[in-house]
């Protein structure tokens, strides 16, 4: 196995050509193409230099000195899916000039529905098969453990970004784009998210294994219908925050006030009493709490 690939390495220039130089970490061992354009100097024979080594996407031995990746054998990072094969796994995209690195379908989702997509992103290392190629393999749940940070009650209701490192039966686990480890219940979204894919999430609280809780569910006040905000509305501006409806009202009280069917009227009145947004008190409809803005 070529122990140099996937790193970065200190070679010895041997050879050059018009646009490359060639260059071996070890004497007698692998040769690799490093172009001229991204040699940090000019070399001659015998010069030394440091960079990171790879197979390309013609089959070539090549370094880089200019596109040296984060990602490396152990070594994670966050790479890019940019291409999906369902017959071999997800390219992600590490920096590389030239190659795109696997990660194997067998690593991946038995339902392909859950697999990646371009634009997704996975925390990944790389390693080296037995026959020298170079694959991506995904962090583990220690690896997550040991990057994350613990997270404060004061981040409770707060909006987050988090990507989705593992899927499991009893819900999704995510990592927040700060840094904390989150869990979303299957009751707490409508369908499950991807492997990879950046969600906008709500933290609903904290769990006692020092990770967010986490919801993809919209606030109550956020999931009101058209009808629900028009009331809201009317009674933001009504004098004392009031209207002289409720759900006994007759459909012509209704109709002339609101302009909305009865039907309507009861469905969104009943979406705002159970968001706790309003209240029915002797005859009228009362605003008991404005929904928030710009959360």
């Amino acid at each position: 196995m070529n122990q140099a690939l996937g790193k970065v390495v200190t070679a010895v220039m041997i050879d050059e050509n018009d646009q490359d130089y060639f260059v071996q970490p070890d004497r007698n061992g692998q040769t690799y193409r490093l172009p001229k354009d991204e040699a940090p100097q000019v070399l001659h024979i015998g010069g030394s230099v440091s960079g990171f080594v790879y197979e390309n996407d013609q089959h070539q031995l090549q370094m880089t000195c200019q596109h040296i990746p984060t990602v490396a054998v152990d070594h994670y990072d966050f790479g890019t899916v940019v291409a999906v094969r369902r017959d071999l796994g997800v390219f992600v995209d590490i920096g590389l000039p030239n190659k795109d690195v696997v990660v194997s379908l067998d690593e991946l989702p038995t339902l392909k529905h859950l697999w990646p997509q371009p634009g997704d992103r996975l925390l990944i290392a790389l390693r080296v098969d037995d026959h020298d190629r170079l694959w991506g393999t995904l962090a583990d749940e220690a690896i997550f453990a040991t990057i994350a940070n613990r997270p404060e009650k004061k981040m409770v209701n707060w909006n987050v970004k988090a990507t989705v490192y593992r899927l499991k039966m009893a819900g999704t686990l995510v990592l927040t784009d700060n840094y904390c480890l989150g869990f979303i219940h299957p009751s707490e979204r409508d369908q499950e998210p991807r492997l990879g894919q950046v969600v906008n999430a709500r933290v609903i609280g904290l769990s006692g294994h020092g990770s967010l809780n986490l919801s993809l569910k919209p606030r109550a006040y956020q999931a009101i219908d058209d009808d629900a905000k028009q009331i809201l509305e009317l009674l933001k501006r009504a004098p004392q925050k009031q209207l002289p409806l409720t759900d006994k009202s007759s459909p012509e009280e209704i109709k002339e006030l609101l302009g909305i069917s009865k039907g309507q009227f009861k469905r969104a009145v009943g979406h705002l009493l159970k968001a706790r947004l309003v209240s029915q008190v002797n005859g009228r409809l009362i605003l008991i709490k404005e929904a928030p803005v710009n959360e």
